[in-house]
């Protein structure tokens, strides 16, 4: 019985004093920082073409240390366009992905010109793969997709009030396209047969969306949006 009652006091009074200790002791939360405390002491060019760039650096890393850093610099800006129709039915491209070497389920995405404005650049993807125009456009969310090493952005937007039109890939490349519904999409999610970043996050925050009231049936009760 006394050994019963002697441990919850011994623990109690230890959280005590372990509590007491932090609050009085001198360890305080460091003031955020958000400059640069990397210093560059060299930089060669190791590798580029008409999309990448990448480049080596000679750096003193946060810690103070001596080493390597590897960038590669995209020369176009990523744009990706998730659309939803009047009975909120997605559209999904489907692409062997050769640095992967895997088959690939995403939204209608690709390459915009950094000196073009990405709304453009977005609807001629949009076109280019799937055929479809939409009369609504609405930026959803800017990301950087691999930012430990490269400067690459995307920017995704939602599109509505599709009109159907003729499809126009490029000579390279091989595309199925499939008109399904936004949940079925939101499930392939889920179950991790869609992993492409800019697909998850667009598909994730479209989801948000349908979820916070933002989006209803029929696109012109879509509010926020802007052209």
């Amino acid at each position: 019985m006394g050994d019963r009652l002697f441990r919850p006091f011994f623990f109690e009074q230890g959280a005590r004093r372990f509590s007491t200790f932090f609050r009085k002791s001198s360890i305080k939360p460091k003031p955020m920082n958000e400059s640069n405390p990397w210093q560059i002491l060299d930089a060669k060019q190791v590798y580029d073409n008409n999309w990448i760039q990448v480049t080596e650096y000679d750096v003193i890393n946060p810690g103070g240390g001596k080493g390597i850093y590897g960038k590669v610099h995209f020369k176009n800006l990523a744009v990706g366009v998730i659309v939803l129709d009047d009975e909120m039915n997605t559209y999904l491209v489907g692409q062997f992905r050769f640095p992967l070497n895997e088959y690939s389920w995403e939204i209608p995405e690709g390459g915009g010109a950094l000196d073009v404005e990405p709304l453009e650049s977005a609807k001629r993807e949009l076109l280019e793969e799937t055929g479809l125009k939409a009369n609504s456009w609405q930026m959803i969310l800017k990301m950087h997709l691999s930012n430990s090493v490269s400067d690459e952005l995307a920017i995704l937007y939602l599109a509505r009030g599709l009109e159907q039109h003729e499809a126009m890939p490029e000579d390279t490349e091989q595309l199925v396209i499939r008109k399904l519904a936004f949940e079925e999409a939101w499930q392939m999610v889920q179950a991790g047969k869609i992993t492409d970043s800019m697909s998850v996050a667009a598909i994730q925050q479209v989801k948000l969306m349908i979820m916070g009231g933002k989006i209803a049936d029929g696109w012109q009760t879509t509010t926020g949006y802007s052209t």
